[in-house]
């Protein structure tokens, strides 16, 4: 399946009152390699397990496979994560036809919060309701697994 995700930071917190939906997600990666990453993650009371590839050159495509997995299995391979285990509280928005998802990040990326909107096709219209701000879609700096390893609060 190929996934069609665009990035943006967040600059104001009223997606919080327009939340549907808020989620405890904490995830690691068994593997960051930049041509694939395989990824962990609890997510409320559900494990899943996603082998993501290279994203294509504008970092909006790329393939993505998932799979739910038990809780137990998962909390037993995020003991085999590389290092940097992600914690964030994710946010879902309805916004027009679309829904937005709103990671606010706790731990060593406390501060970074990021909305993704996948979308059906690269050039899908879409509503940018007045919290989003820049878009970061292609800066590896904002993908979780450069975040594990390199985390927001060292950047300078």
């Amino acid at each position: 399946m190929i996934e069609i995700e665009r990035k943006f930071l967040v600059q104001s917190s009223d997606y919080k009152v327009q939340a549907f939906k808020q989620t405890v997600i904490i995830q690691g990666f068994l593997n960051t390699h930049k041509e694939r990453t395989v990824r962990v993650r609890l997510k409320g009371d559900k494990g899943f397990l996603t082998v993501k590839g290279q994203s294509t050159n504008d970092g909006v495509s790329r393939f993505e496979w998932e799979k739910e997995i038990s809780k137990t299995d998962a909390e037993s391979l995020l003991q085999l994560c590389e290092p940097g285990i992600i914690s964030k509280v994710r946010f879902e928005v309805k916004v027009g036809q679309h829904i937005f998802e709103i990671d606010e990040f706790s731990g060593d990326n406390e501060g970074l919060v990021v909305a993704e909107i996948e979308l059906s096709s690269e050039n899908e219209t879409f509503e940018k309701p007045d919290w989003l701000g820049d878009e970061v879609t292609g800066d590896i700096r904002y993908y979780n697994s450069q975040l594990s390893s390199y985390p927001y609060r060292q950047w300078s």
